[in-house]
């Protein structure tokens, strides 16, 4: 029968209950033979852990026989476990088989349909079948489909974190955490887990921020996403405006500022900032406080019985207002009365009239008594003389002249020897001392200045001394004042100087010293330098609006004597608009204090520093030697400051990348200096002319960009469209220069050309494009002129012919052809109230031409001009130096 069952599939359940009657079967009772078999534990689903074999257990009652059957195929009854066992509450037998499934007999159908078993068992009545239990290999595999990525998030704004865990069976369940701490929605409202695992905070809050990561587990694995960071950032915003300032005149026009800060909140985690200006301008005008004035006075009162009589007068012409001065002095005044006025005299005036007569006699005996005196010495004088004439020349000797010769000095013929004006190189032989003592005027050694030359012989060639000039800053530094300045000979003249004159430049920086004829007094000789600081070496006191306009320079000694103003020149870096700005003037003073000594537009005549502000320079008048620098407040946002933009690269390139430097500095020629000087050193080149940039009050960033490369041949390695610079950073100056580096990339080393953009614009404003187009190899250098020139050869005027002209306009002319008339065609009658304050209101005005016109001016123009005054000496400047 064996084999017919194996050769009927429809006899399989009667060949098997054959088996299972030869082998497990159980004999039912009778009263329990119609019953058909019903299961108390049936097989479930179960998974497959690595290589770990699954159990499937299946209990029936009343049962006689009970098989599995696994993908429609019986097992084999050796891989059955059975145990029997009766009821106690029935009585009726119960039979429980367990088999064991392994990882490879569920792989052996992989491909096929899912790996299942099903239990059947057996009674006299019939068969039943359990449920069927699928068998799955579990796994989960280790990459996310979608992981979450981080986000910037505004305060209160909603969040959502998407999350699709790996593929896995079963499949994995998801949980989020927050810097490695579970994500509770429970205990934490603000967040929710959707069905298919993404992550929502509904309000985001500043604790929000942190490193997200999903989770996705199941009974094999557990794996992590990447963190996704979350930063919650706060936008700025303003507070209220605070009250207006007072205004900042005390009297007249001026200026009131109110403010308000980023604090409403203030910006947090890269939010961003404010938007508009933190600071408000505006015009106001002072009322100017009124000093009282007195009145008249009264008339005297009648005289009293005190004898004494008053008037007084009153404080009410003006009266003082607006926080005037009151009136000084008295309001009254009172006199004593004469006899006749006095009611009282009249009851003692017999008394007094006997005293009156006693004196007048006592004076007229007193006055015969002295009388007769003098005539008894005269009668006895005039004897002795007539007795002794031998001799009458003692009447007068004591009038006589005499020949006194004064001692004449060591070396005095030093300052007594007639200039050569024809040739520019002045030779001195002895010590360079004032021929007049100095004891008791002002110390050389006591004071700020620089110790007395040693004696001997020194040539002075164009005001430079033969000794290095490091020597001469060595020995400067070693001064008690002058510690503090930089010992950087390259940016710093200096020379010796007499009453001749001369000019310093420090060349390349637009930075002179013109120190005009008769500046130094005749019979002094001054050792005198010029030298340009380092903003970053010499701060100085910036608040507000306020900005850095020029370079801070140094003249010296500061205390020398001068007879008349010497001219400073700088460069400086504003729209020269004084609408737009509050120009002043600081000073360091001997303690290394900042002080202001003048305001642009308000000068006095009267001051030491008088300053004339042209388009790019101004021209200081001070008759005071020290550090200066121009420090400008804007009124409002229409002010505007001029940058240099300029361009550098690598001299050479040998890879393929290329890099371009783009300087931003104030419109300067010191800073210009400085950075060529740099970039010389580091190898670089100028690849384009420096371009000038109008960078306005309006708080906003500078930005920087290179567009049209051709892409055949280059590509940027920026990762951001374009490069910026702050405001504060360029507005506050006390850095020199900033610059920013643009990255190119050639496609091939046979590149050697570069055509591109670049454009500059400031944040809301107008922007500027340059283009730029150039090859990969040239330099640029820059001019030199003479840094120190003595004596006549400083100056395109002769001396002796400024002399001339002075004296011809200096005096008024009745048809205005004098002075006044030549500062109207030079342009400078703005100075008026300036020249005429002035001894020689011409030779001022010469002082200022040749300070502006020393490299460019024509002297045949001046000439010119002086015809068109109708002054003959105009003729002279067409004599040769020669002849002159």
């Amino acid at each position: 029968w064996l084999s017919s069952c194996q050769s009927s599939p429809t006899s399989l359940p009667l060949t098997l209950s054959c088996l299972m009657c030869h082998t497990a079967t159980a004999t039912l009772p009778a009263a329990f033979s119609d019953l058909l078999p019903h299961f108390l534990v049936e097989p479930e689903d179960e998974y497959i852990v690595k290589n770990k074999p699954v159990t499937l257990t299946c209990r029936s009652t009343p049962a006689t026989q009970i098989y599995f059957k696994c993908n429609g195929e019986w097992v084999h009854q050796d891989d059955h476990l059975i145990e029997r066992t009766v009821d106690p509450a029935t009585a009726l037998p119960v039979m429980q088989v367990t088999i064991e499934i392994t990882r490879q007999q569920v792989e052996k159908i992989f491909g096929l349909d899912e790996y299942w078993c099903q239990c059947v068992a057996w009674s006299t009545t019939g068969t039943q079948k359990s449920q069927k239990a699928y068998i799955r290999i579990a796994y989960l595999r280790k990459n996310f489909e979608e992981e979450p990525q981080g986000k910037e998030v505004a305060l209160d704004q909603e969040v959502l974190l998407r999350c699709h865990p790996p593929e896995g069976v079963p499949q994995a369940e998801v949980e989020w955490q927050r810097n490695e701490d579970v994500i509770d929605p429970a205990s934490d409202p603000n967040f929710f887990i959707t069905a298919d695992h993404n992550l929502i905070i509904k309000k985001a809050r500043l604790a929000d921020t942190g490193n997200y990561t999903c989770v996705a587990k199941n009974i094999v694995a557990r794996r992590k996403s990447t963190s996704a960071t979350v930063l919650i950032y706060v936008n700025g915003g303003w507070s209220t405006w605070t009250t207006w300032s007072s205004c900042s005149a005390v009297c007249g026009r001026g200026w009131q500022k109110r403010s308000r800060s980023c604090t409403n909140p203030t910006p947090l985690n890269g939010g961003t900032s404010c938007e508009g200006q933190n600071i408000q301008k505006s015009a106001c005008v002072a009322t100017c406080p009124v000093d009282g004035g007195w009145s008249e006075w009264s008339k005297w009162s009648a005289c009293g019985a005190d004898c004494s009589m008053w008037r007084s007068r009153e404080c009410t012409q003006p009266s003082p207002g607006t926080g005037g001065k009151d009136c000084q002095g008295l309001d009254l005044q009172s006199l004593n009365c004469t006899s006749e006025q006095c009611p009282q005299s009249e009851s003692v005036s017999g008394a007094e009239d006997v005293a009156l007569y006693v004196g007048m006699v006592a004076v007229a005996l007193c006055l015969t008594l002295l009388l007769i005196v003098v005539v008894l010495v005269y009668r006895r004088k005039k004897e002795g003389l007539d007795a002794d004439v031998a001799d009458s020349s003692i009447l007068t000797t004591g009038f006589q002249p005499m020949g006194i010769k004064p001692s004449k000095p060591e070396n005095s013929h030093l300052l007594t020897i007639q200039p050569d004006l024809t040739t520019t190189t002045t030779s001195y032989q002895g010590t360079l001392r004032s021929r007049h003592d100095t004891t008791g005027k002002f110390s050389m050694t006591n004071g700020p200045l620089l110790d007395p030359l040693p004696n001997g012989s020194h040539t002075l060639h164009n005001g430079k001394l033969n000794p290095d000039p490091a020597d001469f800053v060595s020995r400067l530094s070693t001064q008690s004042y002058f510690k503090t300045l930089p010992r950087d000979v390259a940016n710093t003249s200096y020379g010796t100087f007499n009453f001749l004159g001369g000019r310093l430049t420090i060349p390349n920086t637009g930075i002179s010293l013109l120190i005009p004829p008769e500046a130094i007094p005749r019979g002094k000789i001054y050792e005198i330098y010029l030298t340009v600081q380092r903003k970053e070496d010499l701060r100085l006191p910036l608040a507000g609006c306020q900005t850095l306009l020029s370079p801070v320079v140094s003249c010296g000694p500061p205390g020398v004597v001068l007879s008349r103003p010497v001219i400073l020149s700088m460069d400086h870096c504003s729209d020269a608009c004084l609408d737009n700005w509050a120009i002043r003037l600081k000073k360091q003073n001997y303690e290394g204090a900042w002080e202001d000594v003048l305001l642009m537009g308000e000068e006095l005549v009267s001051e030491p520093y008088y300053c004339q502000l042209e388009a790019e320079t101004c021209r200081l008048f001070s008759e005071q030697l020290g550090t200066f620098a121009l420090v400008g407040e804007s009124l409002h946002m229409g002010a505007a400051k001029r940058l240099r933009l300029v361009l550098f690269s690598d001299a050479y390139c040998s890879t393929l990348e290329y890099n371009i430097r783009v300087y931003c500095m104030d419109d300067t020629q010191d800073v210009f200096k400085e950075v060529m000087q740099m970039e010389r050193q580091l190898g670089g080149r100028l690849i384009d002319e420096p371009h000038v940039l109008l960078f306005k009050d309006s708080y906003h960033n500078l930005r920087l960009s290179i567009h049209d490369m051709p892409q055949a041949h280059w590509r940027s390695k920026l990762l951001a469209g374009y490069q910026e610079i702050p405001f504060y950073h360029i507005w506050n100056g006390s850095q020199r220069y900033l610059h920013c580096t643009f990255t190119l990339e050639r496609l091939s080393l046979s590149t050697c050309e570069l055509t591109c953009q670049l454009c500059v614009w400031q944040v809301e404003g107008e922007g500027q494009s340059f283009s730029l187009d150039f090859n990969i190899l040239c330099f640029m250098t820059l001019p030199g002129h003479p840094s120190s020139l003595a004596g006549p050869s400083a100056f395109q005027i002769p001396y002796l012919i400024r002399q001339k002209i002075c004296s011809s306009l200096d005096a008024p002319c009745p048809n205005g052809a004098d002075w006044r008339m030549l500062a109207q065609r030079l342009k400078l009658e703005r100075h008026m109230s300036f020249f005429a304050s002035k001894a020689s209101p011409t030779s001022v005005i010469l002082d200022l031409w040749e300070a502006q016109h020393f490299h460019s001016g024509n002297i045949n123009q001046l000439a010119t001009v002086m015809a068109d005054i109708g002054k003959q000496e105009a003729m002279i400047f067409l004599v040769s130096d020669g002849e002159c």
